[in-house]
């Protein structure tokens, strides 16, 4: 089918669902003949967007292959162009359409918490949902950015890190307090009205009142230096010296801005790079860069909704957006904000003053970080081009999946699929395989490879995976597993260019032999490029691999003979050990000491005793 007929028959099948639609807000999607979902948007007016599309021509070049490939329309209708523009970004995360602009890291961001559901508050660093009672503080651009100002916190306040279970069982200070960053609340070395007036004055600190707790803290050294209590001094100089380390960290503390996320958005080279700054206590908590797909028709505004709305579906906003360009749809991007925040959000453009010195900043860095990607795009196409060449491929992969085994001596054996492509390593893509076959003999890793691709395999036969099909695998051994691995391949219909990267001559990096199926084994020059990114590649499966083993092998050794007994949870799990000391304890406990466990009822201390105890009857 050629492209004018295909646009034609995409064009008509969009026109015919012009009757049927009304005036509704709501959500479309487009699909091709596979089914695969071309595109999500939304609409104020289906009818009217709709009817947009159903013009033969006039559309650009984007518009009109998507129209192309329009086998069929699917559509949801909402209440309110709010509710459609929330439904449209939770779709377009999940199907990940191609012709939508894509923010394709979806990390959540570090806090800091200071928890208030104990007598003795405890200062923590936090990740997720906030289920806590207390104050959160955040978000902070990266997990190094959060432990430097939480160790500097420690330092200043003196706030217990310790678990309740810990707090409570405690006889004496542990290392925290040797060392000068905790108090040590849990065995007394501090009145309690001393320790909430340090929550109190951290408290502050982080919402941004730190002239006054310095300033107050200044009093109180040389007050006590007066009086000649000079170990009290210096432990306020160290204090006063921690929290000015927290501010030196931060280079851009504005004034007169108290909350806000600025973002800037850079194009050049075809790479779109975001930058945003976390701005909260008037203090700079970090920042972090995005690398938004779009495509080069896209213009400013459509790629900044679409990051703003992606970016907040699962986040908190601030009061204030400070942005380097205006948004298409800003008045419905603050009204779906202000109702996720619970008050009214602005989204600024500044013309002036600090906050365009703030965005000025934040596009500065947006642009150097797309110069820095654009490099690495071009030198990562190089590679993939060279490798193509070197191995006689059909065309330049686009996606790698290289794959790898671990175990020791076959326990805890797992296998680990590992990604790469134009813009290098795709994490999010990574995959663990648990080795399941009880038929497989421990250590043997041809039968072990054999499940990995067939698993694998199996899965991209049974969906529409259009993207995830790999033009080149990558498979860690020689002939042998080379052989193997096209058997996995070929029975689920598969037909994909496959090398094996075996170790060579005495195992020695940079004498790796190649091996392809009904071919001889090659090797490349030393100082090939190619060579080093196969290497490159085989370490991080090998990196992954490892450490996907380590996991399983540390969850193995540290799980408790408490976790299979039925009725068993946490909390009854934590008031066993508090009351035991340990599950071997438990397990020779009497089934009267079992039931004089606090939340432990009668049949609960039976079922334990029993467990334990099953072969005496």
């Amino acid at each position: 089918m050629n492209a004018e007929t295909g646009a034609k028959i995409g064009w008509e099948v969009i026109k015919s669902y012009i009757p049927t639609l009304d005036h509704s807000p709501g959500v479309y999607r487009m699909l091709s003949l596979t089914e695969e979902v071309l595109y999500v948007g939304k609409a104020r007016s289906l009818k009217k967007r709709v009817s947009n599309y159903a013009k033969p021509s006039g559309q650009g070049r984007r518009i009109e292959n998507m129209i192309a490939q329009t086998a069929r329309m699917m559509f949801i209708t909402t209440q309110t162009e709010t509710e459609a523009l929330l439904l449209e970004q939770n779709l377009i995360k999940q199907l990940k359409p191609r012709y939508n602009i894509l923010l394709r890291d979806d990390k959540s961001f570090p806090e800091i918490l200071i928890r208030q559901d104990h007598d003795v508050p405890q200062i923590v660093r936090h990740r997720g949902a906030r289920k806590a009672k207390g104050r959160y503080f955040g978000p902070f651009a990266s997990g190094s950015a959060v432990n430097r100002t939480l160790h500097h916190l420690e330092r200043a306040f003196m706030l217990r890190t310790c678990s309740d279970g810990d707090f409570k069982t405690r006889s004496r200070p542990c290392l925290q307090y040797q060392i000068k960053r905790c108090s040590a609340p849990c065995v007394g070395k501090i009145e309690i009205t001393d320790y909430m007036q340090s929550v109190d004055e951290a408290l502050a600190f982080m919402e941004g009142k730190a002239p006054d707790v310095q300033k107050r803290i200044a009093s109180e050294m040389k007050a006590a230096a007066s009086s000649m209590n000079y170990e009290k001094a210096a432990t306020l100089r160290d204090r006063l010296a921690a929290l000015t380390s927290i501010q030196g960290a931060q280079n851009i503390n504005p004034d007169g801005v108290e909350e806000a996320d600025i973002i800037a958005l850079s194009n050049e080279g075809g790479i779109n790079s975001i930058q945003i700054f976390f701005i909260r206590s008037h203090q700079n908590w970090g920042n972090h860069a995005y690398f938004p797909r779009a495509d080069e028709s896209d213009s400013t505004g459509a790629i900044l909704e679409a990051f703003i709305a992606q970016f907040y579906d699962k986040r908190v906003p601030p009061k204030l957006l400070l942005l380097s360009d205006q948004p298409n749809n800003t008045s419905l991007l603050e009204e779906v904000l202000s109702d996720k925040l619970g008050r009214n959000v602005d989204i600024r453009v500044p013309q002036r003053g600090e906050k365009l010195m703030l965005v000025g900043e934040a596009l500065r860095n947006a642009r150097e970080t797309g110069a820095r990607k654009l490099s690495e795009t071009k030198s990562q196409a190089a590679l993939l081009e060279g490798l193509a060449t070197a191995f006689s491929l059909d065309k330049i992969p686009d996606r790698i999946e290289v794959y790898d085994n671990s175990h020791i001596q076959g326990a805890h054996a797992v296998g680990a699929m590992i990604v790469a492509g134009r813009e290098g390593f795709i994490k999010s893509q990574y995959r663990k395989y648990n080795i399941k076959s009880e038929s497989i003999t421990p250590g043997d890793d041809f039968a072990m490879m054999d499940e990995v691709l067939s698993r694998r395999f199996k899965r991209l036969a049974g969906e529409d995976a259009r993207d995830n099909i790999p033009d080149l695998l990558l498979i860690d051994g020689g002939a042998e597993q080379l052989k193997r691995a096209s058997n996995a391949m070929k029975e689920y219909g598969f037909d994909i260019p496959m090398i094996g990267v075996a170790k060579g001559v005495d195992r020695d990096a940079g004498r790796e032999e190649f091996h392809r199926i009904g071919a001889r084994p090659t090797a490349l020059r030393k100082n090939d490029p190619v060579l080093h990114f196969v290497q490159r590649l085989r370490d991080e499966s090998h990196r992954f691999a490892i450490g996907t083993h380590r996991a399983k092998r540390s969850a193995a050794i540290t799980k408790n003979a408490l976790d299979d007994i039925p009725g068993i949870g946490a909390s009854r799990k934590r008031a066993l050990l508090h009351h035991f000391g340990s599950a071997k304890a438990v397990k020779d406990a009497r089934i009267e000491d079992l039931r004089a466990t606090d939340g432990i009822s009668n049949a609960m201390a039976e079922t334990i005793y029993g467990y334990f105890h099953s072969d005496e009857a």
